[in-house]
């Protein structure tokens, strides 16, 4: 089993909003996710997050803290270990480029709707990016 590491970066805007791509490439091409790709030799996650975003939707960011690591099966004999940090905006101009179809901000509403990436939601939800959705009325009566 061979991994390929890789690193993402959440990026929210001040409406709450979240950047997602649409993936050009496999794993999961055609699903939307947070923007990132695989880590060159000699980079840091961080660093390789950061070439990601630029490569993929024209911005400029800076990462903060990991929000989390996600493992992502590929094929019978890869796993990509994506490691996701928190970042921010500060420069570039939104645009899609190198493997991303389309970019574009997501509101929380929107990404219910979404094909997402296995396992994104819950992964944003589990950092508190976006709310858990409110329970069934039959358990608030609780």
């Amino acid at each position: 089993m061979r991994i390929v590491l890789a690193a993402s970066v959440v990026l929210v805007d001040e409406d709450g909003r979240v950047l997602l791509v649409k993936r050009g490439h496999d794993p999961q091409r055609g699903r939307w996710s947070v923007p990132g790709g695989h880590v060159e030799p000699g980079e840091t996650f961080a660093e390789a997050a950061v070439r990601e975003v630029r490569e993929e939707t024209g911005l400029e960011v800076i990462v903060g803290d990991e929000l989390w690591t996600a493992t992502v099966p590929f094929g019978d004999d890869e796993i990509f270990e994506v490691h996701d940090f928190a970042g921010t905006v500060i420069g570039g101009e939104l645009r899609s480029g190198d493997d991303a179809d389309e970019v574009r901000w997501v509101s929380p509403a929107e990404l219910e709707q979404l094909p997402l990436t296995t396992g994104l939601l819950g992964y944003l939800r589990g950092a508190g990016v976006i709310a858990a959705p409110a329970h069934p009325a039959s358990e608030q009566r609780r």
